[in-house]
């Protein structure tokens, strides 16, 4: 499962992460299921690799930002979507954003 990043005693309201070799079309479906959680709000990131590979994601990241207003029963829910997919695809890696 995914870690928040953490800045002093509260969790950063972005998470950037990874899931390799997690197809454009998952991304998507991922993406999209996390919107209807109220007022999360996601994004794609492109690849950085010039070289192409079946094997890998075309995808560079997740986006997830949060509200400004998220407590912890938002980020749960949030949590329980990526355990979702993670368990069906892999482990999601928190990446540099």
């Amino acid at each position: 499962m995914a870690e928040r990043q953490e800045t002093g005693s509260t969790a950063t309201d972005r998470q950037h992460l990874c899931c390799p070799g997690l197809p454009l079309a998952v991304y998507r479906e991922v993406a999209a299921h996390l919107r209807q959680v109220d007022g999360v709000d996601t994004a794609l990131t492109e690849q950085s690799s010039e070289q192409f590979d079946y094997a890998h994601s075309q995808v560079g990241a997740l986006l997830i930002q949060y509200p400004p207003h998220a407590d912890e029963k938002l980020r749960e829910r949030v949590d329980r979507i990526l355990a979702y997919y993670g368990d069906r695809y892999g482990e999601w890696l928190v990446v540099g954003g």
